[in-house]
């Protein structure tokens, strides 16, 4: 059978699609308000990472070392639903996103970066990772396990 490149081409793309529908990744969502109706909705953790992505060292060794990771990607895609709460210098962001992450970060008093707050559904504080955890993936799973006891 020989396959033109239309059909090649769906059929690499309906492969594609389908591979990533099963793959489990973890998401960070940038509207808060979303992110608790789906921790709500999933009865789920919000996981807010307070950050400077584009200018902080220890954050973007945190994102490195840790967030990027499968081990905590496919941890956070079954416990967590994500929440970045970014303060970049170059980064584009819309209005409401710049005003909603300085709402949050008088809420929950994120002084410095990066900053992890495990919050419940309700968006109750359950605990905080403050700066750079060493361990990797592990470390921080382990970490934020233990907020939840």
């Amino acid at each position: 059978m020989k396959l033109n490149p239309l059909r090649l081409f769906l059929l690499v793309t309906f492969a594609l699609f389908t591979a990533r529908g099963f793959a489990q990744e973890a998401h960070w969502n940038t509207d808060f308000k979303k992110a608790q109706a789906q921790a709500q909705a999933e009865n789920k953790k919000l996981l807010m990472n307070f950050t400077g992505s584009d200018w902080c060292p220890w954050c973007i060794k945190m994102d490195k070392d840790v967030l990027d990771k499968k081990e905590f990607k496919d941890y956070a895609a079954k416990n967590l639903v994500l929440v970045l709460v970014d303060f970049p210098n170059s980064k584009h962001q819309t209005k409401h996103v710049q005003d909603q992450n300085n709402d949050l970060k008088k809420k929950y008093n994120a002084d410095g970066f990066p900053t992890f707050v495990l919050a419940d559904k309700d968006g109750n504080e359950i605990g905080r990772q403050v700066g750079y955890l060493e361990g990797g993936p592990t470390a921080f799973i382990t970490k934020l396990d233990s907020f939840k006891k």
